[in-house]
């Protein structure tokens, strides 16, 4: 894979994150109401205008949360594309509570194979390439360049723990509620954490939980950037339709239910 790729994702996401932080600082918000309900912000629009303006030299037709409708007959075709959620957990933003991401993903034959998730709060960078999955602490654009060389391999294992299933903040189902119970009723002892965007799939590319099973609505640009980043920490993300890996491009963006598992859990269960 051309190592650009990954250097301009990156660079795009740390930009955008500057751009969200800003905003973030402010007392105006721009909040606005979508056609779904869902929450918009000028930090949304901000992020997207940002992230756009750096990968746009690449010439591969990005699919953004914020950009314009694309027919599928348009994109049908598109063997490569980036997708990208300029901030992933609005209502995290909006609350202040630190909890939100930005996500750019690259997609071959409708499957990630690259994912890069910047936290701007905490200045933390996840990325995943075929090379695998790491995550650096402290990052800015001023220090970009650093990157490679504090990158931490994940997973890191850390000392012994309960069988650890991470879920989300603000959309618990009660299907999801009730596979819980299911571990807890085959496992005993199970710890579960509540975290808001795709901080729940990186968690589980760290090493720090066992699952995150998403038995809710989310669409593609919510989970294509931390799939790329878990399955390169050996991780896989499963269409609970299909059985199989959730792939990307589709017809329809609404994702079908998943479930993201660590290779232990993986072996255990499937």
């Amino acid at each position: 894979m051309n190592p650009k790729l990954l250097k301009t994702a990156i660079q795009a996401a740390l930009k955008a994150g500057e751009a969200i932080m800003e905003i973030y600082a402010s007392d105006d918000f721009g909040i606005e109401s979508k056609s779904d309900n869902s929450p918009l912000t000028k930090a949304d629009r901000a992020a997207h205008h940002v992230i756009v303006n750096e990968l746009k030299g690449l010439e591969i037709p990005i699919l953004s949360e914020e950009g314009k409708e694309i027919p599928y007959e348009e994109r049908k075709d598109w063997k490569q594309l980036w997708i990208v959620d300029p901030i992933d957990g609005t209502k995290e933003f909006i609350k202040r509570n630190g909890e939100f991401t930005v996500n750019i993903a690259l997609i071959e034959n409708q499957v990630p194979v690259l994912g890069v998730i910047y936290v701007p709060v905490q200045k933390k960078l996840y990325f995943g390439n075929p090379t695998g999955a790491y995550r650096v602490e402290n990052v800015t654009t001023a220090n970009s360049f650093e990157v490679d060389l504090s990158a931490e391999k994940l997973p890191v294992r850390e000392e012994e723990r309960a069988f650890t299933v991470v879920a989300s903040k603000s959309h618990l189902s009660p299907e999801t509620e009730e596979f819980i119970s299911s571990l807890i009723a085959e496992k005993g002892a199970v710890e579960t954490i509540s975290k808001g965007s795709s901080l729940k799939l990186c968690m589980v590319a760290e090493g720090l939980a066992d699952c995150y099973p998403r038995f809710a609505p989310t669409m593609e640009w919510d989970t294509a950037a931390g799939q790329a980043i878990c399955m390169a920490a050996g991780c896989d993300v499963i269409d609970w339709k299909t059985k199989k890996t959730m792939l990307y491009n589709r017809e329809n963006l609404l994702n079908n239910w998943f479930l993201v598992s660590s290779s232990e859990f993986k072996m255990q269960s499937w």
